[in-house]
């Protein structure tokens, strides 16, 4: 990573000459840095954890609890690949486009597989991962008007889908299950909310843009 594009708001309101100033330390940074190791290697995990996820039929209790152990240590890897990241000036073009797809990489493959195993309602997969996907898209098509900033909400909503990840991948019964799926409601509702969020304020970025553009040609 090392820092998601959303979390470096200099869009329109940041000086060109300020700008200019962020990516001449950014091409001094070396790509193999911490940071961007740490994006590596949760790249690396997934497809580890999905094999333990697999493993022996999808019910083992030992391949879970392993699985369940894969995702954590991913999990961790997103929070301080981002601080250091920051901390130290180690933000690259590498690790912005590396650091969201380990994320969505992560999350849709434990979701994916929590559904192909009866676990999770296809619903629930079908709605986060199409969220993330159309927020992907619109990313894309405002970058150039601006960049939105990183909310609260949005941080909240990963840290409730991995926790509600994690209780449904370990081999938990009664109170513990029942806990992993209402935080996972829970992880939908703000999926939802902060999705919707982000199109208003997409929606008002690429209103200002064009309203900037047409007065500077007047």
């Amino acid at each position: 990573m090392s820092v998601r594009p959303e979390e470096i708001d200099r869009g329109v309101s940041e000086p060109a000459s300020l700008r200019a100033g962020h990516e001449r330390a950014e091409a001094n940074v070396p790509l193999l840095n911490i940071a961007n190791v740490l994006t590596i290697a949760r790249i690396v995990l997934v497809p580890l954890f999905v094999l333990a996820l697999f493993a022996d039929g999808g019910h083992d209790t030992r391949w879970r609890v392993i699985a369940a152990a894969v995702f954590g240590l991913a999990a961790i890897t997103d929070r301080f690949d981002g601080q250091l990241a920051r901390k130290y000036g180690l933000v690259t073009d590498f690790g912005k486009l590396a650091d969201p797809i380990a994320d969505k990489a992560l999350i849709g493959s434990a979701l994916i597989g929590l559904s192909m195993l009866g676990d999770l309602p296809w619903w629930i997969t079908l709605v986060i991962c199409g969220r993330e996907l159309g927020i992907t898209v619109l990313r894309l098509v405002v970058v150039r008007r601006g960049v939105i900033p990183a909310g609260r909400g949005g941080k909240l909503k990963t840290l409730v889908q991995s926790v509600a990840i994690a209780l449904l991948l370990l081999p938990l019964s009664g109170a513990y299950e029942t806990a992993g799926m209402w935080l996972m409601y829970l992880a939908v509702a703000l999926t939802v909310g902060t999705g919707l969020d982000y199109v208003g304020q997409a929606a008002r970025l690429w209103l200002a843009g064009g309203r900037a553009r047409s007065e500077s040609r007047s």
